[in-house]
């Protein structure tokens, strides 16, 4: 997955290098609120790792709620970035972390510990990419934070 990211990285890279996407401020905010949304859901590797892989996958599956709102709230390059960004996170979706009968769940597999990393890893490299997406944006929108409509920029930094 952490691989994945990369190339994603390096296309975002591309494509803002090449003029080919033209960043918007609106973009910028919102790559910003998905980026505090993944930090808020996937900590640091040590301390994720000292959870059970019960709230580890539910950490991990936060990370796909943040980018299904930040795909429900803008759309073109942006959108597209993090629908990419989901699919690739999406075996998160196949694995459970409690014993089943292999005919009763649904095709779900328990993540090998290296598995769980890999997808932890995958969301910090996601986030950094997003926070320097959000780091573009000079001024937030008129509409608020985050992209909601009749919230206020708070301007009392």
């Amino acid at each position: 997955m952490c691989t994945r990211v990369e190339r994603l990285a390096a296309e975002v890279e591309l494509q803002l290098l090449d003029g080919i996407w033209e960043f918007t401020t609106q973009d910028a905010v919102l790559a910003g609120c998905a980026a505090e949304g993944i930090a808020d859901s996937v900590g640091a590797a040590p301390a994720q790792e000292r959870l059970p892989v019960l709230d580890r996958l539910e950490h991990l599956r936060e990370v796909l709620a943040v980018l299904a709102i930040g795909i429900a709230r803008t759309h073109g390059q942006l959108a597209w970035l993090l629908a990419r960004a989901s699919t690739v996170l999406a075996p998160v979706l196949h694995w459970r972390s409690l014993p089943a009968d292999p005919r009763r769940s649904f095709g779900t597999t328990v993540p090998t510990p290296g598995e769980l990393a890999d997808a932890e890893e995958a969301s910090r490299r996601l986030r950094t990419l997003l926070v320097r997406l959000g780091a573009v944006a000079i001024a937030p929108p008129a509409d608020g934070p985050c992209g909601v409509p009749g919230a206020e920029a708070d301007t009392a930094a």
